[in-house]
């Protein structure tokens, strides 16, 4: 390396030096404010510290001035970080999420608040319901649907009694990895993961495990905690759990779908304004008529509002009887869309508003 390009190195060093001193004495400014924000809150008696609609928004300025090199889904990580770890000053917040330590939730946790969080690992997902109606937690966080598997079920299941409203989604790209103390596949007698899991690998499983024994577990982090006492078992997860449970990584990405996603709500007890970017979900049953669900459909239709998304579940009220789950792209403060909603409730035996809030940032794949 010639002189000139020693100097030239030096210098981009002393450069880079000196923005690193800016940035760190703009994030403790910026950390000022939100102390300042945290005591006029208190002074007004609030207890509002987050609000899910200035986080999108902020977010979605972000990405908008982003210019390059970082991505938008790169910038906007370091920027929630940030915002994390102000909010955190002003008051933590706790979070449920399915457990333990390791699942895709506990990243989903991650992705939409920030490691500033005081995650709280729940064994079920009636327990995260529980825990944020009991005032335990401030936000709960439950998988929802899957781009390859469908919808969970018991999620929807247990919205429809819940006092609980959406507050949020978070889309997360999912990659599976198997995990393992064996030092190479044929090693591998058994492997452990989530049922939805091992469908989402059963081609690579397939192929490179033929015959071994797959069982199935309530998450992918409890199956990650269970090999690790173990020699001749893998388990399917995430990079966290890899980490967490210091796991080997025998192969990474193993899942069938490249694009594998899957969609997470925020649960909370707070109403959301609307964004300008937002879906709202709704729970309704029907009557049990011929074309019912044709006219509860219509007012959309003629509205020219977006159906996103329609899921059916039996309602336990009698047999062949179901609830339909709609989120309907826009807020329901919108009057358009609330038109909609009150047009269809004037068709539905019940309709229930689940929440309206912020769409998901999009997963980056890859």
């Amino acid at each position: 390396m010639s002189s000139s390009d020693d100097a030239a190195l030096a210098s981009a060093r002393q450069r880079i030096d000196a923005l690193d001193e800016q940035i760190q004495q703009l994030i403790a400014e910026r950390a000022g404010v939100a102390l300042d924000v945290a005591r006029i809150k208190q002074s007004q008696g609030r207890s509002d510290f987050y609000r899910p609609e200035r986080e999108a928004d902020v977010l979605k300025r972000v990405a908008a001035r982003n210019d390059g090199p970082l991505t938008d889904a790169t910038i906007t990580r370091l920027m929630r970080e940030v915002m994390s770890a102000c909010l955190a000053l002003e008051s933590p917040l706790k979070v449920a999420y399915l457990g333990p330590e390791g699942t895709y939730t506990q990243a989903a946790v991650y992705k939409h608040f920030g490691h500033a969080v005081n995650a709280l690992p729940m064994a079920a997902i009636d327990e995260i319901f529980r825990e944020v109606e009991a005032g335990n937690a401030d936000f709960g966080v439950v998988p929802v649907e899957n781009s390859t598997e469908g919808v969970v079920s018991h999620t929807l299941d247990q919205l429809v009694g819940s006092t609980l409203s959406i507050c949020g989604e978070v889309a997360l790209a999912v990659h599976h990895h198997l995990l393992s103390n064996a030092r190479d596949l044929s090693r591998v007698k058994r492997v452990v993961a989530h049922a939805q899991s091992l469908a989402q690998c059963r081609k690579w499983l397939d192929s490179h495990l033929p015959g071994v024994v797959r069982e199935a577990v309530a998450s992918n982090g409890e199956a990650a905690r269970m090999v690790a006492g173990e020699r001749q078992a893998a388990a399917i997860a995430g990079r966290a759990a890899s980490e967490f449970y210091e796991l080997g990584i025998l192969a990474s990405n193993i899942e069938d779908e490249p694009n594998n996603t899957t969609r997470f709500l925020v649960l909370g007890k707070q109403r959301v304004p609307a964004t300008g970017s937002d879906m709202t979900s709704i729970l309704v049953a029907i009557r049990n008529q011929p074309g019912m669900l044709h006219r509860l459909l219509t007012p959309a239709a003629d509205a020219g509002v977006d159906l996103a998304r329609i899921e059916s579940r039996p309602s336990r009220r009698q047999a062949w009887d179901y609830n339909f789950f709609i989120d309907i792209e826009g807020h329901a403060d919108e009057e358009r869309v609330r038109r909609v909603i009150e047009a269809i409730e004037s068709q539905a035996a019940m309709l229930k508003v689940l929440g309206a809030y912020p769409r998901a940032i999009s997963p980056e794949h890859g």
